[in-house]
């Protein structure tokens, strides 16, 4: 299936209810960068800020990677600045502080398999336990990007061993070129949640990533800036969440 083909298909989904999601519990949303929550999921977190069942945020890579030739910004510097960013984006959908964490994995090294993926999968389990979540959000297996697709993997093993429901969030995949042959999994499962009234916090909280920008960090010419074509998917009164079968058994292809 080309890739236009499918972004129709997801443009289609039927719009749901919130309780498509709330009667599930609460849910726990995992973003490889600081950004993926507001971009990917930030209507979804003001819905259930609203509703007084909030989300727990985790952010899975510690956002090093988007300028690292800067000097004015080493490393621990940009990852305090992408936390506080983090913060206070969620902040601007409703959440509280003690609803967001950091697993600080090295950008743009988000562990695939052995060892690696196996510890990051227990501490994120561990967060899920803790906070009584029965819903986990992931980014899209089909996000062309390394640390999307390893928190995608993540997810589904932990979804598997944890019985929780998985909900795939594209960011990254809707700017896979028109003609570009996917694989997705079929039948394509989801809905689209109404986000009309949190439209104008979801775009305030995805402008206070403003280390992502390229206003705040001017020394690293090779830095990250979110391209306009990304930031235009984001500003339609819709988010996609597609249903995600967990791992397969052991032994079989992810």
């Amino acid at each position: 299936m080309r890739a236009d083909e499918l972004h129709e298909l997801m443009r289609a989904l039927p719009v749901s209810a919130d309780d498509a999601l709330l009667r599930h519990g609460r849910a726990l949303i995992l973003a490889p960068h600081a950004d993926d929550e507001s971009l990917g999921c930030g209507g979804l977190i003001a819905t259930l800020c609203r509703s007084c069942l909030p989300p727990y945020v985790l952010v899975v890579t510690d956002g090093t990677g988007s300028h690292p030739n800067s000097r004015a910004y080493p490393a621990g510097r940009l990852r305090a600045v992408r936390e506080a960013e983090a913060l206070a984006a969620t902040a601007a959908l409703g959440l509280s502080p003690e609803d967001v964490g950091f697993l600080r994995l090295r950008d743009t090294a988000a562990p695939r398999d052995g060892v690696g993926l196996e510890a990051a999968c227990a501490r994120i389990e561990a967060v899920a336990q803790e906070q009584g979540c029965d819903t986990l959000l992931a980014p899209w297996l089909l996000d062309p990007h390394c640390d999307h697709e390893a928190v995608q993997l993540m997810a589904r093993r932990i979804a598997a061993r944890m019985g929780l429901r998985l909900l795939s969030y594209p960011v990254w995949g809707w700017l896979i070129a028109p003609d570009v042959e996917l694989s997705p999994e079929m039948p394509l499962r989801g809905f689209r949640l109404d986000i009309a009234d949190h439209l104008a916090s979801k775009q305030a909280a995805i402008r206070l990533h403003v280390s992502q920008y390229g206003d705040l960090i001017t020394d690293d010419p090779e830095g990250f800036r979110l391209p306009s074509a990304l930031l235009s998917v984001f500003e339609q009164p819709h988010e996609t969440f597609i249903e995600t079968a967990p791992a397969p058994a052991p032994g079989s292809p992810p």
